[in-house]
Formats: structure tokens, sequence, C-alpha cells
């Protein structure tokens, strides 16, 4: 994360996610971090494959994420689970975005941060090949989650409320532009405005169902109920691209 500012211009700040909101993760990054998730668990727990694949799903129902629940309940290290299940070879290989959505973002005015709970050296690779990282002012990563020696990834707001603090930003001011609902609302209750971003929800709603079907034991996931405007109420509003997010925020700037 680059470094704080001690006064905050008053136009909006944009946070945006990265995986299902700059590109298109649940095509095939997302399928092959599964695989790549579930290897690290037969290797470090020494169980077969579908007991692994049991465990990832109920990890990442349960927690949030798979890695909150290994480093919980197994003493995994973030940094070695991270390392090993972000590897990918072949990452341009996997890699979708819509040109236009990557048009829109670069004539999007304001301060513009990816707050992504992937490590630093994988967010760095995927913005580097979609060309994006000259868009932005920061990129927030998981290593930058910790606070009194704990990780506290998204949608962790004592975290939220650290970077926030780091960068000199008010709430009131942030836009936090995200695929996932969990982590919009956390961010409303600290002020931020959210806008859910649902280029991409179709193949991750699937992917999301088929991981509470295939896993009986995990905790059930919360119910994001939509009001009149098909969003939830914590939700200032809902998109599936990037052009409309100037006319979507009260006040924001315009393109």
């Amino acid at each position: 994360m680059r470094g704080s500012h001690a006064e905050a211009p008053r136009r909006t700040v944009w946070l945006f996610d990265m995986d299902d909101t700059l590109h298109d993760a649940s095509w095939q990054v997302f399928p092959r971090m599964n695989l790549e998730m579930t290897a690290y668990i037969q290797r470090h727990l020494q169980v077969d494959e579908q007991r692994a694949d049991e465990l990832r799903r109920h990890f990442w129902l349960r927690y949030g994420a798979t890695l909150l629940g290994l480093m919980h309940e197994h003493g995994v290290r973030a940094e070695h689970f991270l390392e090993e299940t972000h590897r990918f070879s072949d990452l341009a290989r996997l890699l979708r975005a819509d040109a236009a959505q990557r048009a829109a973002l670069r004539r999007l005015p304001g301060r513009k941060y990816v707050l992504t709970n992937a490590p630093r050296a994988y967010a760095l690779r995927v913005l580097g090949a979609f060309d994006m990282l000259r868009e932005f002012d920061g990129v927030i990563a998981v290593e930058d989650m910790r606070q009194f020696g704990k990780l506290r990834p998204k949608p962790d707001a004592r975290m939220l409320r650290h970077v926030l603090r780091r960068l000199g930003l008010r709430p009131a001011q942030c836009v936090l532009v995200e695929d996932t609902l969990g982590h919009l609302r956390s961010a409303r209750a600290l002020g931020l405005r959210g806008v859910w971003f649902t280029r991409y929800a179709h193949r991750a709603a699937r992917r999301q169902a088929g991981a509470a079907a295939a896993s009986a034991s995990a905790q059930a996931p919360r119910l994001h109920r939509a009001g009149r405007h098909g969003r939830p109420g914590y939700v200032s509003a809902r998109t599936s691209s990037l052009w409309q997010l100037p006319r979507l925020v009260p006040g924001g700037p315009r393109i």
C-alpha cells in the first residue's frame, strides 16, 4: 500500500475489489484456485481429495475464506498457503476481462485503490496483465490487512477502518465497488457507500450455490434479501457496468 495522505481531497475515492469485479475470475481463475486449495489441504492435512474438497468448501462458508479456516483450525501460515495456491504459471491463459470496462475505469475521475483479499504478487500480475496498474493510486492486498499480528481480510470492519486511517480518508468520501454482498454490508456499517457489481454474478452464484449444496457440515450462508431496487438496503447502487458509476453515486464525479 502506498504512503498515507495527511489531508485527503473532498472528491470521491473509489475502492475496487479485484476478482469478479475488475475481471471475470469465476471463468477460469476461481475453478483453478479451488483445485490448488484442495491439493494444498490434501498435502498438509494428510487427507484424501474428497475430504480435502469438503474441508475447503466448509472453511469458505464458515469463515468467509478457506485460508481463515485453515489458520483458525489447523494453524496454517497465511504466507505459505497464499504462495502455494496463487502461483499460476499459466495465469495469462486464465484471465478474461471486458475491454470496455477497462476503458470506463480509465475515464473515472478521482483517486482509485484496489482492495483485495488476494496476495500482492498475484494481484500485481493480474492488474499488470490487463495494463490496469497505472489506473490506481495503490493496491491494498491481504498482506496489508494485519492488525496486532492477526490477519483481518474483508469483511473485517476493523481492518477497513485501519486502512482508511492510514490513507487519511473519511468513510463518507469512499465508495466500495464489490461483487460480494457481505463485504458491502460491513463497509456500509462504517459509513462507506457501496456499489454491488454484478457483471459476473451469474457464474459466481452457480459456484457459490455449488459450494453450499456440497457442504452439509458447513454453516448455512446468510441470506441477503433484495429491496425494491433489486438490492439490499445497505447497498447504495447495483450495476453491471463501470460506466454507470458516476451517475449511481450521489455527489460523485461525472465521466
